[in-house]
């Protein structure tokens, strides 16, 4: 698992219990993986058409940094399957863990688009082929 992005956990972030609230998270991660998804596809619009079952394993709390960690299952025609962890950098615990999460490259008329890709390209061998 490559761990793409650290977020530190503010005040904003806590629910009533003083723990990173969930749906805060779920927004983080949603963001990370569309980000990934639009750089390895190069379609900029890319959407989230899928996540799987979500449980929350443990937590984190005020001043904590969670990492965002994101690695590919496969590439579709016009979709890429990712999967997430996110884990406290300081407690070295896992937050959260969803297996599958679906994107989806759209045209300008919001149809699915394809893509052409079937492997991860990192932007250091984009240019050094340029």
């Amino acid at each position: 698992m490559r761990f793409h992005t650290r977020k530190w956990v503010k005040p904003e972030d806590l629910n009533p219990n003083g723990t990173l609230f969930g749906g805060r998270l779920l927004q983080l991660i949603d963001e990370e993986v569309a980000i990934y998804a639009i750089i390895q596809l190069e379609i900029p619009k890319t959407v989230t058409k899928y996540m799987s079952e979500i449980d929350f394993v443990s937590s984190a709390r005020q001043g904590d940094i969670i990492e965002i960690g994101i690695d590919v299952v496969k590439y579709g025609r016009t979709s890429i399957t990712l999967t997430c962890s996110v884990r406290n950098k300081l407690t070295r615990k896992t937050i959260i863990e969803i297996d599958k999460i679906v994107m989806v490259s759209l045209d300008e008329d919001g149809n699915p688009k394809e893509h052409g890709k079937t492997e991860i390209e990192y932007v250091k061998d984009r240019l050094s082929d340029k």
